[in-house]
């Protein structure tokens, strides 16, 4: 149970975002919603507000810096209704009530002065319970000096916390004002950062950082986030194990196959990793089909993510093994879900089998192939450090994880990471190949249990339309 007591908080609009911030924002407080052009403040503005309109409150967006119209092609891209939502378009470089037709060039203090007016009328008339003010930078533009630019805020800090305003403040940061904030995090009650960034290949990648939150136990750090047509902003909260709830009690897990269930003491453990390592065509993928297949037919439910190889491709060969695993697709206890490179951050991946785990009594998790998986994803390093938290939550729910690692080149002995991915491993289970009087032998061996007893044998693997089998190793005489 948490230490901290029960508050009132509001929604943000955004899933993940609301569970970073432990059930939503704070209520009748002022947020400043930082980020570069494009990084998608507008977006997440609007479903901010269009969370105020479904509780039945009056919302309205205050636009110095974009258009009705604008803001309304941003809400049908996402096919929106911006309905409930009053826009106040108004102009910080111009006068509101028509003194610009007086002088050409107005001091900053009259445009200060009819900004506010303006803004403090529209809030008066329209008494809302969210706000949204876009943006800080005309503001910080007319303003010319910080000092001035934080009375401002402060004024209108004050004047919305007697009005029990919810506001939200975009502020857009260039390279020209990218200041981090720094003179307006003191003054809001939380500062969220959208990061926006082009890798040398691939899709731009988005993530969000709560920088302050008073009185909130966030989350620290980067949380992975994506724009969706039709969803808006959709965030990525970082996998924490402690979440996870699984049995109490420990059972072994069986491949179908009695001699490989024998060289690991009866069968793996519940809860633990199992890193399948080979070369190509020595039965890496077969092995993971084995297991769940195993599972499905006890009852169980499984979950594939397939990185290398399609959906069909897998059935195909699954069922040249006389493995016909469609049916349990069809009726939802196999779970299938294939990612095409570059299209996937490592918090949305860790999002997509948390689901899996959490919304269905899955037992066995595959990733196929871990090496295809980490490949491709631009930073490999911080992407290991992703999938250790991934895989703690897995083990905390007692699931069965196997990661397929591949090896460099046809006969290569060296793992295809340029990354230690070794740790991850409960259990090693290496697959070879080599050739004896022409014909390719492969070989079984498992190298590393950490739970219980295994099988030190190096043992022959057949893999043929009838099925797996695994017999007693004949080695193959010294010439």
């Amino acid at each position: 149970m948490s230490d901290f007591p029960t508050r009132e908080t509001v929604s943000s609009g955004i899933e993940g975002l609301d569970e970073i911030l432990r059930g939503g924002l704070p209520a009748s407080n002022l947020y400043i919603l930082q980020g570069a052009p494009g990084s998608g403040k507008t977006t997440a503005a609007l479903q901010f507000l269009r969370a105020g309109v479904a509780k039945g409150e009056r919302c309205i967006y205050v636009s110095l810096s974009q258009t009705e119209a604008e803001l309304k092609a941003i809400a049908q891209s996402h096919g929106w209704s911006l309905d409930g939502i009053r826009i106040e378009e108004l102009s910080a470089s111009e006068s509101v009530n028509g003194t610009a037709d007086q002088t050409i060039f107005q001091t900053v203090e009259l445009r200060l002065d009819e900004t506010r007016k303006a803004i403090e009328s529209a809030i008066e008339e329209h008494q809302p319970a969210r706000l949204v003010y876009d943006s800080l930078l005309e503001i910080r533009l007319i303003t010319g000096d910080s000092p001035r630019f934080r009375r401002e805020l402060i004024a209108f800090k004050a004047f919305l916390a007697q009005r029990n305003v919810v506001a939200l403040l975009l502020d857009t940061q260039t390279q020209e004002n990218d200041r981090s904030g720094e003179e307006v995090d003191g003054i809001a009650h939380g500062v969220i950062r959208f990061d926006k960034s082009l890798e040398e290949y691939g899709a731009v990648r988005r993530r969000v950082e709560i920088s302050k939150m008073r009185g909130v136990p966030i989350a620290d750090g980067y949380h992975d986030m994506a724009i969706r047509e039709g969803e808006g902003v959709v965030v990525f909260p970082r996998i924490l194990a402690g979440a996870a709830v699984g049995p109490s009690k420990p059972h072994l897990i069986k491949s179908g196959v009695e001699t490989l269930d024998e060289m690991f003491g009866g069968g793996q453990e519940a809860g633990t990793t199992t890193l399948v390592i080979g070369q190509a065509g020595t039965g890496k993928s077969t092995m993971a089909s084995l297991y769940a297949t195993a599972a499905l037919k006890r009852g169980e439910s499984v979950a594939l993510f397939l990185f290398e190889e399609r959906i069909e491709t897998f059935f195909r060969r699954s069922e040249g093994l006389g493995m016909d695993l469609r049916q349990f697709h069809a009726d939802g206890q196999l779970i299938i879900s294939d990612f095409n490179p570059n299209e996937i951050s490592p918090g949305e991946f860790g999002q997509i089998v948390q689901k899996a785990v959490s919304g269905e009594k899955v037992r066995v998790v595959v990733i196929d192939s871990f090496t295809g998986y980490l490949n491709s994803l631009p930073h490999r390093d911080k992407a290991v450090r992703d999938i250790q938290s991934l895989l703690k939550y897995l083990a905390r729910a007692g699931v069965l994880t196997i990661l397929i690692v591949a090896q460099h080149g046809l006969l290569g002995q060296n793992v295809g990471i340029d990354v230690d991915v070794s740790f991850l491993g409960d259990t090693v289970l290496l697959l070879r190949i080599a050739e004896h009087e022409g014909r390719l032998r492969r070989s079984i061996s498992v190298v590393k249990k950490r739970h219980g007893p295994h099988d030190l044998d190096v043992r022959e693997l057949f893999i043929q339309s009838s099925g797996v089998t695994v017999v007693s190793y004949n080695p193959i005489p010294e010439a």
